[in-house]
């Protein structure tokens, strides 16, 4: 009779700290209790030490698995179990990621086997773009170009030699950097496949629970938006580089290679459209000085469009100005280097996200 006395009380512990914490009526302070307060010190842990650890790219991959499982998943289970239809998720992706990664490699070696034999024609490409770029360019610039592949050659030798040990360094960040990767994406799988929703969870998990559950809401608001608007700069791109400049008779060499680079920079909030901004100006100036003018000033626009749709796109699913993000980045790049201009718009969001949960701003 005392356990069946009892499990009403439990149970009503465990609703009483499921509950979303509300403001007094006088505007006072949220009273947290001491399982909210350890979940949400436990989730601000383990934010620094995914940054203090290096396993930004782990966290990230295995959080686009497992959104994307749960994406596919819902279409699959009209036809068969929830369960099931999470596992037939997982090889899908499966699929496409090892089929996506065998392409890129035959895709690479077919170019590098068309390329090696003409590397001397590519030389003699590249130095006629340095040519017309030292025509154009301050003496204090023009004087550090090379003057010819030789010497070209021989800079980028040297430069070879004095940074190996950086080059290797770099070889063995990138190799460890792509096993994080591999290992989040099978945990991000795993967890998709193994974690059961409607399980019974004690005060500590479920709010813990919760705690995941919103930053993997942060995250989907913030990468699935990231994605509309580097693919909307990526378009507009593509539309200047492939079809207005060639009906002005111009054409910026590499143009269908920028707009891939457009849209792989441009998942970086702001910064990455600096960076592919940046190498359209430096290319235009290599043509003409009219075509760099234009370049620039249809850069400007495209800067300008994405901060409105941050603002409208970004902004609006986390309920943050343009303004925040950036200050989120700048913070976050000062802590953890470039790893944290990545990480910032996720966790700003779902810091915000729970601020707004608690009836703090």
């Amino acid at each position: 009779m005392g356990n069946r006395n009892e499990a009403p009380k439990e149970l009503a512990t465990r609703d009483k700290a499921a509950r979303p914490v509300r403001l007094t009526s006088d505007m006072s302070l949220p009273k947290l209790s001491v399982v909210e307060a350890c979940s949400y010190v436990a989730a601000l842990a383990g934010m620094w030490a995914v940054m203090h650890l290096k396993l930004l790219a782990a966290l990230l991959a295995g959080m686009l698995v497992h959104q994307l499982v749960h994406m596919i998943a819902p279409v699959i289970e009209r036809h068969m179990s929830s369960h099931l239809a999470r596992l037939v998720a997982v090889v899908i992706l499966a699929t496409v990621v090892v089929g996506g990664l065998t392409s890129l490699a035959i895709a690479m070696i077919e170019h590098f086997e068309q390329t090696v034999p003409n590397i001397q024609n590519l030389l003699g490409q590249v130095m006629q773009m340095i040519e017309q770029a030292r025509l154009r360019t301050p003496d204090w610039i023009s004087t550090m170009l090379p003057v010819d592949a030789e010497q070209m050659k021989a800079k980028a030798g040297m430069l070879v030699h004095s940074h190996m040990d950086q080059l290797q360094q770099g070889g063995k960040n990138v190799a460890r950097a792509f096993g994080h990767v591999l290992i989040g994406m099978i945990l991000g799988a795993l967890i998709a496949i193994t974690a059961d929703r409607h399980a019974q969870r004690l005060p500590l998990g479920r709010a813990l629970a919760t705690r995941v559950g919103r930053f993997s809401d942060a995250f989907r608001r913030i990468v699935f938006a990231q994605i509309k608007i580097s693919a909307i700069n990526a378009v507009f791109t593509a539309l200047y580089l492939l079809v207005a400049l060639p009906i002005f008779h111009e054409r910026l060499p590499l143009s269908k290679t920028l707009v891939l680079i457009t849209f792989i920079a441009g998942l970086l909030p702001v910064i990455g459209n600096l960076v592919s901004n940046t190498l359209i100006v430096a290319i235009s100036l290599s043509v003409n000085l009219p075509t760099a003018v234009a370049s620039l000033g249809f850069l400007i626009a495209i800067h300008k469009l994405e901060y409105f749709l941050n603002a409208r796109i970004v902004g609006g699913q986390i309920e943050a100005r343009v303004w925040e993000l950036l200050l989120a980045m700048l913070i976050m790049e000062a802590a953890f280097g470039v790893a944290g201009i990545i990480a910032a718009p996720v966790f700003y969001a779902y810091i915000k996200r729970e601020l707004i949960y608690l009836r703090l701003v």
